[in-house]
């Protein structure tokens, strides 16, 4: 008798080395900055600067769903930051309420009665909406008290919008560049409308006072950013593993077949908006949690976060690490983010040319442009690509083999491409 038992798969960390080495350089790289930080460590690196890594963590974890959903299904998102900025404000809102109810009831203590529950939540929605003349909360913040509440809506709401955005899209088979105006047109849309003071979320004021933890007030913000920078790495760390699994096997084949030729998947029975649908909707409640651990490390958030030009940066970071590579999209996001605070920070020295100064507050952006475009031009695969040709990473040498049903199918034309 034969046997007809399956081979044990092993584990995704053993069929793909490169997630275990993403891996272990995380852990050490977060060990080591603990280490020196101020939190727990010697003190050698400031507060500040881990705030900086852990929202550059937070930007990776983004460059992931980005990579995700353009890298390997072929669709040029340029909304996927509003996901993250709707993240940032739902816990946001949660931070505001309970931080003010906190000094709102501290304040109402010293009267001669003790406050209602009605005076209570009169005077948080004056504090907080005061700014924008208003005192009454909007009907969105009716969850606002409730923590497990907003961490549902940090998940909920971007994919809840994303499915719907999405279904209307997919359905209607819009592709390429018409698809990258319409996800550019609702973050501008949303953007838009957060700037009006009437939206419930202070208008251009946006929320503030957000590193503040309600409760932890007696916790230095050393300690606070490092519990912060651990959520980022584990985060970062979780979500690889889950992009790495998502894009194995035969559900990773699909979402690249359709990233290379729609039509033919289509063609071959595959449910390609279905497909196209759940990635969008999954990689937009990446962007959500991503953005909820951003904000409170950034300490404010306000529409200009989520305007369609910082979706655009999210692009150009996942196309200088190289699109396609999990790891490409987390070094571009890391080198850009980390290289725009040291130019923009002012820690970049001015460059004299007696006639002109160059200031790289001022010339940064053109510097990230002309990256994009020599990038595209001359190392299409990016960051990501280099690394491959250092481990000696090729595709494998298919030609002449049989790559379909029919012997001799699809044997030359497709094997040298």
């Amino acid at each position: 008798m034969t046997s007809t038992a399956e081979p044990i798969r092993k584990p995704l960390v053993l069929r793909y080395p490169s997630v275990a080495i993403f891996l272990i350089i995380l852990s050490l790289f977060t060990a080591i900055i603990t280490v020196l930080g101020e939190g727990f460590g010697i003190g050698l690196i400031s507060t500040s600067f881990i705030k900086t890594l852990g929202k550059t963590l937070c930007l990776c974890l983004a460059a992931l769903a980005m990579d995700l959903v353009w890298g390997y299904t072929g669709i040029l998102s340029l909304g996927h930051m509003a996901f993250f900025g709707i993240g940032g404000y739902a816990i946001g809102m949660w931070l505001m309420y309970a931080r003010t109810e906190i000094i709102v009831v501290d304040s109402l203590a010293a009267s001669a009665l003790p406050p209602t529950a009605q005076e209570i939540s009169d005077g948080i929605a004056t504090q907080i909406f005061g700014v924008v003349g208003a005192s009454e909360f909007p009907p969105i913040w009716a969850f606002a008290h409730s923590l497990p509440l907003q961490l549902a809506a940090v998940v909920l709401v971007p994919g809840l919008l994303a499915l719907i955005f999405g279904w209307l899209a997919f359905r209607s088979r819009v592709t390429g560049v018409y698809l990258s105006i319409l996800t550019q047109a609702m973050t501008l849309a949303l953007s838009l409308y957060l700037f009006q003071n009437d939206s419930g979320l202070r208008g251009n004021n946006g929320l503030s006072g957000l590193q503040n933890l309600p409760g932890l007030y007696s916790v230095p913000q050393s300690t606070v950013s490092i519990l912060f920078f651990w959520a980022s790495a584990l985060a970062l760390g979780l979500g690889y593993l889950v992009c790495a699994w998502v894009v194995s096997g035969k559900f990773g084949s699909v979402i690249r077949a359709i990233r290379d030729d729609e039509s033919r998947v289509r063609f071959l029975g595959y449910s390609v908006e279905a497909y196209k649908l759940f990635i969008f909707t999954f990689t937009a409640v990446i962007c959500g949690i991503a953005g909820a651990l951003y904000y409170p490390q950034a300490g404010i958030i306000n529409p200009a976060e989520i305007a369609p030009i910082a979706s655009i940066y999210l692009a150009v970071w996942v196309a200088i690490g190289g699109r396609g590579r999990l790891y490409g999209a987390v070094i571009g996001a890391a080198f850009v983010s980390l290289l725009s605070t040291w130019f923009t920070g002012g820690q970049a020295p001015d460059i004299s040319l007696g006639f002109y100064t160059i200031q790289w507050v001022d010339w940064w952006t053109i510097l990230l442009g002309f990256s994009f475009v020599a990038v595209t031009l001359f190392a299409p695969r990016g960051i990501g690509g280099l690394i491959d040709k250092l481990t000696e990473r090729r595709a494998p040498d298919r030609h002449g083999a049989d790559l379909g049903p029919d012997r001799g199918s699809l044997r030359e034309k497709e094997a040298n491409e």
